[in-house]
């Protein structure tokens, strides 16, 4: 009886290492300095602002950390930067916009996306929820989505969708 407990203790702490191994390779690739363009609104039901943005990501084993700057017109200049930890079967961390202000995210991963609950950490479109979107397409591409709630239908609205990709070796 001793023996067998022992062994499903055993057997039990290796699933765990097994999950963080396939989360290891995953946020990995996310790894490195990626570019693209893209749009954000800068208010529900406001025009959509064409925007050029960069981004640097390390990664390792268990996190990643992305930080990013994106541009519009000539006007404006934005940074961003989010943590994601893997945490068991999801994922937990903070965003940090153009508030300044750190907000919560929170969720898993399905496929080669990422799919976070964001608590902002003030009003944004009259509530303090989003979603957010880390998604991996490819060897070479990520996409960058934000999806809000328009208080007037109730609707789900994109946000912002950033389109990126690794430069090339003659970009660099």
């Amino acid at each position: 009886m001793r023996a067998a407990l022992i062994a499903t203790l055993l057997s039990l702490s290796c699933l765990p290492a097994r999950a963080t191994a396939s989360e290891a390779g995953f946020l990995q690739s996310l790894d490195g300095d990626w570019r693209g363009t893209g749009m954000v609104l800068t208010k529900i039901g406001g025009p959509n602002l064409k925007v050029s943005c960069t981004l640097r990501s390390d990664a390792d084993t268990s996190a990643v950390s992305m930080s990013g700057k994106c541009r519009g017109l000539a006007v404006f200049t934005r940074t961003f930067s989010a943590t994601v930890k893997a945490a068991g079967d999801g994922y937990t961390g903070n965003y940090v916009g153009p508030s300044g202000l750190p907000s919560k995210l929170a969720g898993n991963r399905k496929g080669t996306a990422l799919n976070l609950r964001v608590t902002w950490a003030r009003l944004v479109n009259g509530d303090r929820d989003a979603m957010l979107l880390i998604e991996k397409i490819g060897q070479n591409r990520l996409r960058l989505q934000t999806v809000d709630k328009d208080p007037a239908s109730g609707q789900p609205v994109i946000t912002s969708r950033i389109d990126l990709q690794r430069p090339s070796m003659a970009e660099r």
